[in-house]
């Protein structure tokens, strides 16, 4: 199950609305936009990171190691990591 959170934190990540995360798009998506999806709630400001730290969470929801991320990996990550679950 999907938390509507991660669902629109997901959403806002996929840059090119393909309906998966690479690891470049979680990078460049986390910085580029980060800071307003805080400020929007979408995202906890402590969930703000640097590159290697955008890096360490696609790796940890990256559970069947495909360098892709669907919308049920990335919920499993998120949901547990942001208390949303």
């Amino acid at each position: 199950m999907t938390s509507d959170k991660a669902r629109r934190l997901f959403e806002a990540l996929d840059l090119d609305h393909d309906g998966t995360l690479t690891r470049a798009e979680v990078i460049t998506a986390l910085r580029t936009r980060g800071p307003s999806l805080a400020a929007s709630g979408v995202l906890p400001l402590w969930g703000l990171g640097d590159a290697d730290a955008s890096s360490a969470l696609f790796d940890a929801a990256d559970q069947n190691g495909d360098a892709v991320l669907t919308p049920e990996e990335f919920a499993a990550v998120v949901d547990r990591r942001f208390g949303w679950s």
